[in-house]
């Protein structure tokens, strides 16, 4: 029990447990990991501390983080958290409460399951909501297996060079498992070539075509035609969005997109070191049977109260796994609740505001960039909304434009290349903040 002393197994309980898994020792559990990777020492752990010395402990590591304007984008946005959120998320009926297959004790879940499943569904334009998966790029991984899996007998899918190339990955990595073939449709200016994707669809045997609003260069793309091209093919559409984005875009609903998933931590989730985030999934009515996760509803009890229930799980991990429609488990539960206090409290008018913010600092940006004559905006006669792609003029490049960025508090934006650059601005980016980042690069 040295290793472990804070776990109340006997000896012979762990000498029941290796037996029972045919292993002599400890080590035989860790066989298949090579020696380079175990440690061989133990953790570097302080000694017991009060409570105001363990405070004072964290807030010395906490004054080593440095506190940074952000004008990076990419997928993930710097918006802001209203201090109602965290005080409802503590409280006990949604914090505590149980698994949602027991409705009779978990009101709490059910309710705001519900409520977020609605408000996702009119973002969107769609008929049906999970609640959730792990974020964005996942979502749309098992999108992509809805479409499959709908499809039964095509195994092709087309992604648009304009979608994330992180997205692209995750979506690439599932598909190599489940022989599924995902093939890349060119981009030309910025978005996705619309010709090349009527000839890739002429080919055949495609279950599904993906594309992005915006697009990861911040462009937002004309779709017209698009669904009708696609379903005309007997291929189902998939948009992927970003949440905040359609309180003011048109909806994949309104594209006439079968599919709509994307990252929601757009909608006021704090940029937490890389997570949580918050994938959503939305479909049409058509597919629900497809769509991996739990659907909750709302009808009365025996005494005539409204109350919430599960209505459909169209996932069964916990009973025949072999038959899942999805591996992910969970439903990163507390991320949904937090999406939906902030739409409950938003409104389509707050999130309006948002973006027009977002949009109005982020042309003024790009104006000013381009007048400092340092930089040009590539694709200059595209639409975009809160985010931008720039090309240095030499002798900058990227790396030195951020690196100056960087050296006095500002997180500049995402490198593309050595000399493209991807600007995103929020209404956590203040006059004063754009300001400050177009004086550096008149400086440089």
């Amino acid at each position: 029990m040295a290793f472990h002393r804070y776990l109340p197994h006997t000896d012979s309980d762990i000498r029941a447990m290796l037996d029972r898994c045919g292993a002599k020792d400890f080590e035989d559990l860790y066989s298949d990991v090579t020696q380079s990777l175990r440690l061989k020492k133990p953790y570097a752990l302080p000694n017991a501390m009060s409570e105001p010395e363990l405070d004072r402990f964290f807030a010395g590591i906490a004054a080593q983080n440095r506190e940074m304007t952000c004008f990076a984008g990419g997928g993930f946005y710097h918006h802001y958290t209203p201090a109602v959120i965290p005080a409802l998320l503590s409280r006990s009926e949604f914090y505590t409460a149980y698994t949602p297959y027991q409705p009779e004790i978990s009101q709490g879940t059910l309710q705001y399951i519900f409520e977020y499943q609605s408000m996702m569904c009119q973002l969107t334009g769609m008929d049906v909501s999970n609640a959730s998966m792990y974020d964005g790029s996942t979502a749309t991984a098992e999108a992509m297996i809805m479409a499959v899996n709908a499809s039964k007998r095509k195994r092709r899918v087309l992604i648009s060079a304009t979608v994330a190339p992180a997205v692209a990955q995750v979506c690439s990595t599932y598909a190599s498992s489940l022989g599924i073939t995902l093939e890349v449709i060119p981009e030309h200016d910025g978005i996705t070539s619309k010709d090349e994707l009527e000839q890739m669809l002429g080919a055949g045997d495609v279950a599904a075509v993906i594309i992005a609003s915006p697009n990861y260069f911040g462009i937002v793309e004309d779709y017209s035609g698009y669904a009708e091209l696609c379903h005309g093919h007997k291929s189902l559409l998939i948009m992927n969005c970003h949440a905040s984005a359609l309180g003011v875009l048109r909806s994949p609903g309104e594209w006439g997109a079968d599919i709509a998933c994307g990252e929601a931590q757009s909608l006021g989730m704090p940029l937490n070191y890389g997570g949580p985030g918050l994938g959503y999934l939305c479909c049409r009515k058509a597919h629900m049977r497809k769509l991996p996760g739990r659907i909750v509803g709302a009808t009365t009890d025996s005494t005539g109260q409204r109350s919430f229930v599960l209505t459909l799980q169209a996932r069964e991990q916990h009973i025949r796994r072999q038959k899942a429609t999805s591996n992910i488990c969970s439903n990163q539960g507390i991320m949904t609740l937090h999406a939906s206090i902030y739409l409950s409290l938003m409104g389509a008018e707050g999130l309006r505001k948002v973006n027009e913010i977002g949009y109005n600092g982020a042309h003024a940006l790009a104006q000013a960039l381009i007048d400092t004559g340092k930089v040009r905006l590539v694709n200059p006669d595209k639409p975009f909304l809160n985010e931008f792609r720039i090309e240095t003029i030499e002798p900058l490049t990227s790396r030195t434009v951020l690196g100056a960025l960087e050296a006095k508090g500002i997180l500049g934006g995402i490198a593309l290349s050595d000399n493209e650059i991807i600007v995103a601005v929020t209404e956590m980016c203040s006059p004063d903040d754009i300001d400050r980042y177009v004086s550096i690069i008149k400086g440089m």
